[in-house]
């Protein structure tokens, strides 16, 4: 019997690095899948259906958020994002491992709606190491730095609601740090329900 994938649900501030660990992980884990979102934004040129997003017109969106074909779903500004439920459980039963990197308000909706999943929030060492992230990639306007440093502090609030947190030292630390948490995750009992009847023989 197949054992199931695990949901991984990954969210941080801006600048965390979250991002960089994901592909990290991915790149040692290549049985493991990126969640893909639908939207309802065109594609942009050397985008390819169903690997960088599905693309979905507003009816078709609005069709699904309907028959409640959506993990969460958000609008920004004039477009659809979402995540489609039927892509992320066929990817779990096919036993692979699907990271959703996603913000923290869709991830906590994820987690009403998909306990079962691994939710691993990525905070820098410290506030100020933060800033000097932010500032470094010398793409943002003071203006802007400074939003999404106010914006940082409101997010913290919400590592409660996570199951893991893993500060973002260095990249290769936080990868085995991700690495251990997965792999706790699939040693736990109740992930390991068929084992356990086998062994005492009832199956």
């Amino acid at each position: 019997m197949k054992k199931k994938g695990l949901l991984i649900v990954i969210s941080g501030p801006s600048g965390a690095g979250k991002g960089t660990i994901c592909k990290e992980w991915l790149k040692r884990h290549p049985e493991a899948v990126l969640s893909v979102s639908a939207t309802t934004r065109p594609p942009r040129p050397m985008e390819i259906e169903g690997v960088n997003y599905f693309f979905k017109s507003r009816e078709e969106f609005k069709k699904m958020i309907e028959n409640n074909d959506f993990l969460e779903y958000a609008k920004v500004y004039d477009n659809y994002y979402g995540t489609p439920r039927k892509y992320v459980q066929q990817k779990l039963l096919e036993g692979r491992d699907v990271i959703l990197e996603i913000d923290i308000q869709g991830a906590l909706k994820v987690k009403d709606r998909f306990d079962e999943g691994v939710f691993i929030f990525i905070v820098p060492p410290t506030m100020e190491e933060l800033r000097r992230r932010i500032v470094k990639r010398g793409t943002e306007n003071p203006d802007i730095i400074l939003q999404r440093f106010k914006s940082a502090f409101e997010e913290i609030n919400f590592i409660k609601r996570y199951n893991y947190v893993v500060v973002n030292d260095t990249i290769e630390e936080s990868v085995c740090k991700m690495e251990a948490i997965i792999l706790a995750e699939k040693c736990r009992v109740d992930r390991n329900t068929h084992l356990i009847m086998q062994l005492q023989g009832e199956i």
